[in-house]
């Protein structure tokens, strides 16, 4: 095999210029390809097709068949409502509410992985991954593994990574799929899917746009999403191409103080303010079987560019950013039976480049930084019986930073270089046929971004957030009659954060903080057409030295709550019912728990009902159906509030070919 990696300081690459090179890269190999199947494989918590007493442990995994039938319109809502996540209110009038794994806030983002199909979504600056502009048809699974995973992941999963996995294509095979969908707000939703595959070569491709006028004024939104690939068969792997292609346009209502939400929750302060997202990557994946050695590499390069217009009582403020990222991730595996024990070897290299330009008037900053990481992981299977199972892993990663704008405090160049090392250890057994007892712990770490670095509280870069990890776990039954439950603890030194009572609010490391907490899932069937599901989370999210010693962390629910009920009889009916309870909070800026009021729990309910007629399915849906008034985002005491939607009711149709 045979990879090309663009030199340290090329110019920058157009996607189709890319696509060019990568194809002509993996011309070579294409042409050895070989009749047969193509491979089905999914991308899991080993960064490779699991073997199947290899899996994940203690990670949740939404299936297609669960997307489809909770109806959801977009990857982050899946996660959401099925996967039990918690997701706040977006800012930008988009679907990409923010994630949140095990409580850490408003930077539930930054200490959370989000991957596609082995590729990095995640960013470094303070912005969420756009997981709306992954077409929801492509989808064949995701998994949720919640905890410390710096080993195969690298900084920032302390909270947990998400894997995205989207469909391979069976041998000669076709599918494709029109859908459309209308509801309250001036919504729709048009999306139309396509995929054929003959003995050694497959092409898939899929369009969407969404748009809708939302629950606020000035909170229009529209979005354009194409995505399209190719891959053929080369003997026992396979080679790839994929190109990812959005346009989004976003109006800005702002926030609002508590007098403003509780006399009209759908206005707006902002009624001028806007934004626009464009963005394109281009991926090219190769896997091969060696004997025993599985060999995989991904290289990925997005080119993003934002546009924001805001008006205030200080003038005009225009900005753009305009950033791209590449990632290369070679990798083997090695499986081998050694004394009757199933061994699993794991060794990478990630390399990734990423640099952003900022135009605006206040601003001309360059930002770069490159991460080079090694990591290794050996997991060995014994008796299986009782599923016995150990893994270690460690990484060391090294990032290179460098940073100027001619605009700041500090107008001279910085560059610096910050290296760190993560390590895990894990075990699982069986002590009944039906429990299964495992034990989680490591070190795992995040760096600081580009935005927290040139907004800062020292002279000097903010240091890497270390965290302590241990999880103690129980999974009672079988798959789909099921209970699972987990207790955690995150002991972070050197969190990075915004620190409100700092001057008037900077990016800082904190002093000691925790996360601990329990975790419940559980699934199962009542009768034969009726299942049942349910997501627990109790954490305590506070400081544990310093002047703020036992004091909670803002915007961090103690307790959600979310279950889903499922009607599936054999005549082509479904219907699907799920509500969401969240816990009061802390406003964003009470870092010293002073403030009298907290922002108030809430329940939600969603619901969907659909019929098929042969290839065709229709439905209604609802979201918000109790019509509930609540907020999850709120940066002041009482003040900086972000209202959440009011109910929507949506009708859709579905044909299937």
């Amino acid at each position: 095999m045979k990879f090309c990696l663009a030199p340290r300081r090329a110019p920058a690459a157009t996607p189709l210029a890319l696509v060019s090179a990568l194809s002509l890269c993996f011309c070579a190999a294409a042409v050895h390809a070989q009749d047969g199947v193509m491979p089905s494989v999914l991308i899991t918590g080993a960064r490779f097709a699991a073997a199947p007493d290899l899996a994940p442990i203690g990670a949740t995994v939404i299936s297609a068949d669960q997307i489809r039938r909770a109806g959801v319109a977009d990857v982050n809502q899946a996660i959401r409502k099925i996967g039990g996540v918690y997701g706040r209110q977006s800012l930008d009038a988009s679907p990409d509410f923010a994630l949140d794994l095990r409580g850490f806030g408003s930077n539930s983002s930054e200490n959370m992985v989000i991957m596609l199909d082995g590729v990095r979504m995640s960013e470094n600056e303070l912005a969420s991954p756009t997981l709306s502009t992954i077409p929801i048809e492509t989808v064949e699974r995701i998994e949720i593994i919640r905890g410390g995973s710096a080993v195969l992941y690298g900084e920032g999963a302390t909270g947990g990574v998400i894997l995205i996995v989207t469909k391979r294509p069976a041998k000669d095979s076709r599918r494709g799929a029109l859908f459309a969908e209308a509801g309250q707000f001036n919504q729709h939703d048009v999306r139309a899917s396509v995929a054929q595959s003959w003995d050694g070569m497959a092409l898939d491709a899929a369009i969407g746009n969404q748009g809708t006028d939302n629950y606020r004024a000035n909170s229009r939104f529209r979005q354009t999403a194409f995505s399209g690939g190719a891959q053929w068969a080369v003997g026992a792997g396979r080679v790839g191409l994929r190109l990812d292609s959005a346009r989004q346009e976003s109006r800005l209502p702002g926030s609002l103080t508590m007098a403003q939400y509780l006399a009209n929750a759908r206005q707006t302060q902002t009624p001028q303010d806007f934004s626009s997202l464009d963005s394109d990557r281009v991926t090219a994946v190769v896997e091969q079987r060696l004997g025993a050695v599985d060999l995989a590499a991904e290289l990925s390069h997005r080119e993003k560019t934002v546009k924001a217009h805001y008006v205030s009582g200080y003038g005009i403020t225009d900005l753009t950013y305009d950033s791209e990222q590449t990632q290369f991730s070679p990798r083997l595996r090695h499986l081998a039976q050694l004394g009757g024990m199933l061994n699993e070897v794991i060794a990478g290299v990630d390399l990734i480049r990423w640099k952003r330009l900022t135009h605006a008037d206040f601003s001309k900053a360059d930002a770069r930084q490159e991460s080079k990481a090694i990591y290794l992981r050996d997991e060995i299977r014994w008796d299986p019986a009782h599923n016995g199972r150990f893994a270690l892993g460690a990484r060391h990663e090294v990032f290179d930073k460098d940073y100027v704008d001619p605009f700041s405090f500090t107008p001279k160049p910085e560059s610096t270089s910050q290296a760190q090392n993560a390590w895990e250890a894990q075990g699982s057994y069986s002590v009944l046929p039906a429990l299964n007892l495992h034990l989680k712990a490591g070190q795992s770490y995040r760096m600081a971004n580009a935005d927290e670095n040139s907004y800062r509280s020292s002279i000097t870069v903010l240091k890497a957030q270390t965290s302590h990890d241990l999880e103690l776990g129980a999974t009672f039954g079988e798959a789909g009659q099921q209970v699972s439950a987990r207790a955690f603890r995150h002991r972070l030194v050197n969190e990075i954060f915004f620190d409100p009572t700092l001057n008037y609010g900077v990016n800082t490391n904190l002093d000691p903080t925790e996360r601990a907490g329990v975790e419940i899932d559980a699934e199962g069937r009542i009768g034969a057409d009726w299942r049942i599901s349910g997501h627990l989370q109790h954490v305590k999210a506070s400081f544990t030295a310093g002047p703020n010693n036992g004091r909670e962390m803002v915007l961090v629910p103690k307790n959600i709550v979310s279950a889903r009920l499922s009607w599936v009889p054999v005549d082509g009916q479904s219907a699907d019912l799920g509500a969401q309870w969240v816990d009061s909070q802390r406003y964003g800026s009470d870092f010293t728990n002073a403030c009298a009021a907290r922002i108030p729990s809430h329940t939600t309910v969603d619901g969907r009902y659909a019929r098929k007629l042969g290839a065709w399915e229709f439905a209604v849906a609802g979201l918000n159906l109790a019509d509930k008034r609540y907020f999850s985002n709120a940066f002041g005491c009482q003040a900086g509030i972000y209202p959440a939607d009011g109910r929507q009711l949506k009708l859709s149709a579905r044909y299937d070919f």
